[in-house]
């Protein structure tokens, strides 16, 4: 009797996405994010009200007005932002990706517990870096967050959220 082989299954290929991610990022490149201007946690209240009258789900919400609370020049983690708010770190990352608000509701502050930037606006990554990470690092860099030459972020990450 011939040994039975079992196969592992293979996942299937993501859907491809409607856009065009080349086009995309081009356009990224070419726009003046210079003028996009983050404000600061005092002056978040009209993005509050914004997250709180959109018609998105109570947790996406909860991910956003978190996200307030970091200050500019300063970065959390999904890690950090997952165990205030009872989650998982790739729960808190999909409510990022699907961030209406961004750049005013500061998302690009929210990196990986090892300091690597993650991703940034959902878009897929190649070789470990998303098409728009380059608009992610300007972001930090110009609110004074340090990156070092591996593109991972200095310093200690910001754990001061309050309920």
């Amino acid at each position: 009797m011939a040994p039975v082989v079992r196969r592992r299954n293979t996942p299937k290929p993501l859907p491809k996405r409607h856009h065009n991610v080349k086009t995309q990022a081009t356009a990224i490149q070419t726009r003046d994010i210079a003028s996009e201007t983050v404000p600061s946690p005092e002056e978040m209240g009209p993005q509050l009200q914004r997250i709180a009258a959109s018609d998105r789900t109570a947790f996406e919400k909860r991910v956003w007005t978190l996200l307030c609370q970091i200050p500019p020049g300063s970065v959390s983690t999904y890690g950090l932002m997952a165990s205030h708010l009872n989650s998982s770190p790739r729960a808190v990352g999909n409510a990022l990706r699907r961030n209406p608000f961004a750049p005013q509701v500061p998302c690009h502050r929210v990196v990986a517990t090892g300091g690597a930037l993650g991703g940034f606006k959902g878009f897929p990554s190649k070789n470990g870096e998303g098409v728009t990470i380059g608009e992610k690092k300007l972001l930090l860099r110009r609110e004074g967050v340090k990156i070092d030459e591996k593109g991972r972020v200095l310093g200690t990450p910001w754990s001061g959220f309050v309920s």
